[in-house]
């Protein structure tokens, strides 16, 4: 399983450009314990207890397009088992907590997103042979009570750096202001733009912008070609200065991306900040309307890059969402290296617009369900085949992982969940859906048995993310015991950074306490009053 460079309340869609589809590779391939099949789905909410209610016919629903010929549909069951979701792939939230965490502080729960730690490691899907999505559902026990993991895990098509692709034009907006002086924010920005400069093929272009009090075009959009040298040089030349104008930075990026738009590429903002505006409009709202009507009147999507010892996560978020993009955090030059380099150059090619998942849960097998996290990722369950509701964007390489909690009923035995997700193609917008199922047999094994290490991780890494929260989930085990289980992993595949992950685990379990950190017993039991048991 790799690092992977990260969709409900709002009703819209959100973002997920094909950007980076992983932050860092750790080399981990490691097989999950379930089913798997050629389809997706979710869901966004709160432990969910189904009602009755027939079938929803095909077609029923606002906007619904049917699929191309020989694309698979899968049967709509009643609205309330369902979990509707926009595709992401954001990773910020749990890099900038693991920085937190390093210097020996908590990370505030409101900047905590559960999605982001999961989607933070790549597992080892299946890959499609086509421009679509593969999708693999597995699953396995998890505490008493009938209580499991399910996992919903969807993969593109990597990309070839050698074949022909779209080219790229990309504005860089980078933030000069006094607060990127400390080390690790503009001199690791000015290495990672230097590096990308020598990655980029030659008909690709670059704009640079930089913003403190106000926003100046240092680089109007240039072909790369014989331009790489008067790249580095503006590059090399960028010095800090006073306060944090990101509004006039964004405004400026945009239109600069506008005046250079090249139909046919893919077109894409890429802000580097700490966010921490203090000039001008401080709040997103203001220039969200800007953001998404570019994107859609030109296709020019917003990847966020946070930096710095303090970041404004739900600034750049608000950011990156209404801009069809994602955000990660980057804090040294390895992360950075692997986001410019090797990420960024190769994932500028689509595989699919405005996708979106959706996990239809059976009523006859399943009595309660949770989605952890994608709280703000939520899309109606009606919207899921309105095409002219906004989803994610997705590029060559990625994956996405989507975990939730199941109770099943007693007994009970036969399908849990159908996942179905919805792409339109990239070049041709035409629709496209594929779906794939698990059934209670694929639930019956342990989750912390042999043989299930990437499950595993999966799981503690949302179990990670929920204790920094303040905790609930049913079949929670207690902090130490999380760590001692990542550090196995990673002595088994070797992987630096699932043991990345145990250290931040033991770090938190310090700073949280015993009381916060689970069961000492470390069996995987509900931790006493936990609401769902």
């Amino acid at each position: 399983m790799e690092r992977n460079d990260r969709p409900t309340g709002r009703r819209r869609g959100v973002r997920f450009p094909a950007v980076v589809a992983a932050l860092l590779a750790a080399g981990l391939a490691v097989g999950g314990c379930g089913a798997s099949g050629d389809g997706s789905n979710a869901d966004r909410s709160g432990i969910r207890a189904p009602k009755g209610g027939g079938a929803v016919p095909d077609g029923a629903r606002t906007g619904t397009a049917a699929p191309e010929e020989g694309e698979q549909r899968s049967p709509s069951p009643a609205p309330d088992y369902l979990s509707t979701f926009a595709l992401d792939v954001d990773t910020a939230s749990y890099g900038y907590a693991r920085r937190t965490l390093a210097e020996g502080r908590l990370p505030e729960p409101s900047t905590v997103r559960p999605e982001e730690f999961v989607n933070s490691f790549r597992p080892d899907y299946p890959r499609p042979a086509d421009n679509g999505f593969s999708v693999t559902l597995d699953g396995a026990r998890a505490g008493r009570d009938g209580w499991s993991l399910v996992r919903v895990g969807l993969a593109t098509r990597g990309a070839d750096r050698n074949a022909e692709r779209p080219p790229a034009a990309l504005t860089f907006v980078v933030d000069v202001s006094g607060s990127m002086d400390e080390p690790g924010r503009l001199d690791l920005v000015k290495e990672s733009l230097g590096l990308l400069a020598d990655q980029l093929r030659d008909d690709d272009s670059i704009a640079l912008v930089t913003f403190s009090d106000e926003a100046e075009t240092r680089l109007p959009m240039t072909r790369v070609g014989d331009a790489r040298g008067r790249i580095r040089e503006v590059v090399d030349s960028l010095a800090t200065s006073s306060s944090t104008n990101v509004e006039a930075g964004v405004r400026t990026g945009y239109d600069v991306a506008v005046e250079g738009h090249r139909k046919g590429a893919t077109n894409r903002v890429v802000l580097l900040s700490d966010a921490l505006a203090n000039t001008g409009s401080t709040e997103a709202e203001a220039i969200l309307a800007r953001i998404d009507e570019e994107r859609r009147e030109y296709g020019i999507t917003l990847f966020g890059v946070g930096v710095g010892s303090e970041f404004g996560d739900a600034f750049m978020e608000k950011l990156a969402d209404k801009g069809d993009g994602q955000t990660t955090y980057v804090s040294n030059s390895a992360q950075a290296r692997k986001v410019f380099v090797d990420q960024l150059p190769a994932h500028v090619e689509l595989r699919a617009r405005d996708a979106k998942a959706q996990v239809a849960f059976d009523r006859r097998t399943v009595e309660r369900f949770r989605l952890i996290g994608y709280e703000n990722r939520e899309v109606a369950d009606e919207d899921f085949r309105n095409d002219r509701v906004d989803g994610g964007e997705i590029g060559a390489g990625h994956t996405v992982t989507a975990l939730y909690a199941v109770r099943t009923r007693t007994g009970a035995s036969g399908p849990v969940a159908t996942a179905t997700v919805r792409w339109l193609d990239p070049a041709t917008r035409a629709p496209h859906e594929r779906s794939g199922t698990v059934g209670t047999a694929a639930l019956t094994g342990d989750i912390w048995g042999d043989g299930h290490d990437s499950l595993q991780l999966t799981a503690i890494t949302a179990y990670f993310a929920d204790a920094l929260r303040g905790g609930g989930l049913p079949g929670a085990p207690e902090l130490p015991w999380l760590a001692d289980r990542a550090g196995a992993i990673a002595d088994r595949s070797g992987s630096a950074v699932v043991r990345e992950l145990a250290d931040a685990v033991r770090q938190a379990s310090g700073l949280l306490g015993p009381e916060e950190g689970g069961n000492p017993s470390g069996e995987g039991e509900l931790r006493s009053g936990d609401p769902y048991s």
